[in-house]
């Protein structure tokens, strides 16, 4: 892997199409595959409207579903087809500011790589269209900040590694990408690669937490998406399917079961409490060791005396 494949997630947009693997290039699963415009609604936590895009005839209808029924959706219509985009193999949409102001919709992808890209911004609020993004090269959808000012995307470095790959802000206000990649500042140095599996964000939409399976062991990505950094949070568990987010505390879950946990206010893994004994063994483990000599002792002296009496016996003539 490339140095500059640092501990940050790669993610990857909403796709509508299979993706042919460049010539001698490993074929590989890029997230979101089969995620298309019309798949699943997208809403801000307790939001009160849910967003679902369709394709329309060469364009892309964008419709506002107010979740009380007594209300009629809104629609707009943009020319060309955007998608709602996907960040892990989990499906979800995503693009949409924790706040509802600002959804970020982004081109399909029909190859790998692709020689530009292209994002269409909505102003939800008044539901039309803020303009495009339009970038030099290939880029993926990774998060948005709570306020809409700041944008997270994947830029694909290599025609032919996936994970040849480098995070980038976008500064939506000025227009323009941030110089430096996000990383995390404690490990600048360490490679760390792995498949998407499933992405939650907290209420406040400032962190975005996916979860990656790798060779070595699955990591959980944390990205602040206020301050531009991010941390790497290594697991020390085999498996790891799903995140669920309960206050402060992300646990990472196999099926039902809670495989790790960690606290989001120091990204640190919360130590998993041993496994109790049987009361029945705690109660024999807790017995000092002369309670069980002393019996045993006794026994083996009572048996000795018993064959020195019966040798005396034995001798008397």
């Amino acid at each position: 892997m490339s140095p500059r494949a640092l501990c940050v997630a790669p993610v990857v947009v909403a796709i509508v199409a299979a993706l042919p693997a460049p010539a001698a290039a490993t074929p590989q699963k890029l997230p979101g595959v089969g995620l298309d415009a019309s798949s699943l609604p997208l809403s801000a936590p307790g939001g009160e409207v849910a967003y679902v895009a369709r394709e329309a005839k060469g364009a892309t209808r964008l419709v506002k579903r107010p979740r009380n029924f007594g209300l009629s959706p809104r629609t707009l219509r943009i020319s060309g087809r955007f998608a709602l985009p996907a960040v892990a193999y989990d499906g979800l949409p995503n693009g949409l500011s924790s706040d509802g102001s600002t959804l970020v919709l982004i081109s399909p992808r029909v190859r790998f790589p692709r020689a530009s890209t292209t994002l269409a911004v909505v102003d939800t609020k008044r539901m039309r269209l803020r303009g495009h993004i339009h970038l030099q090269g290939d880029f993926g959808f990774d998060a948005i900040s709570p306020d809409g000012r700041l944008l997270y995307l994947v830029q694909y470095l290599s025609k032919r590694d996936i994970t040849d790959y480098a995070v980038r802000a976008y500064d939506m206000r000025a227009g323009r990408l941030f110089p430096r990649p996000v990383i995390d500042p404690s490990e600048p140095d360490e490679d760390m690669s792995g498949e998407p599996l499933s992405r939650v964000t907290d209420q406040a939409g400032r962190w975005a937490y996916t979860l990656y399976a790798s060779e070595e062991h699955p990591f959980v990505h944390a990205l602040d998406t206020e301050r531009r950094t991010a941390v790497c949070i290594d697991l020390d568990i085999h498996g790891g399917e799903t995140l669920a987010l309960r206050r402060k505390r992300l646990d990472v879950l196999g099926g039902e079961q809670v495989l790790a946990s960690i606290d989001t206010s120091t990204h640190r893994v919360i130590p998993r409490p041993a496994k109790r004994k049987p009361a029945a063994a705690e109660a024999a483990a807790g017995l000092p060791w002369l309670l069980i000599a002393a019996p045993t002792a006794a026994l083996m002296l009572l048996a000795a005396v018993g064959r020195r009496r019966w040798a005396t016996r034995t001798a008397a003539p």
